[in-house]
């Protein structure tokens, strides 16, 4: 299962940064360039635990739609958001906070399954590992 992992260091503090990562209206305003927007479940504000929320944005030239549902939740230290239904053949996120000098590190872990076997594995490896 490829894993891909981010250490971001942010000069906030982590409760700070934790609802920051939960919001839906921020997340839509950093991914204007793929035209992600909202389209069920948690519409605006900062999702919690049991919720989930549907995406439709446009990856690769095609339009796409992907649910998750948060699945963990540990204020403010992580929460974790898992796929239910999309183009993955499984999708899991580990949000994990952690207090740092003034700041926190923001530290990402995605793990995923591409679908279709042979052709998913060949997109991992031309798109999505680099």
């Amino acid at each position: 299962m490829p894993t891909i992992y981010l250490n971001t260091f942010i000069l906030a503090k982590p409760g700070v940064v934790f609802d920051l990562s939960r919001s839906i209206d921020l997340h839509q305003l950093s991914t204007k360039h793929t035209h992600e927007k909202v389209i069920a479940g948690r519409m605006s504000g900062l999702i919690e635990y049991g919720e989930s929320v549907t995406w439709r944005a446009k990856h690769f030239g095609v339009f796409q739609e992907l649910t998750s549902r948060i699945t963990a939740f540990d204020k403010p230290r992580s929460f974790t958001d898992e796929m239910v239904s999309g183009a993955f053949k499984s999708f899991e996120h580990l949000h994990k906070f952690e207090p740092k000098d003034n700041g926190t590190n923001m530290i990402d872990i995605f793990s995923y399954v591409s679908p279709l076997g042979i052709l998913g594995k060949l997109a991992d490896a031309l798109f999505l590992k680099s």
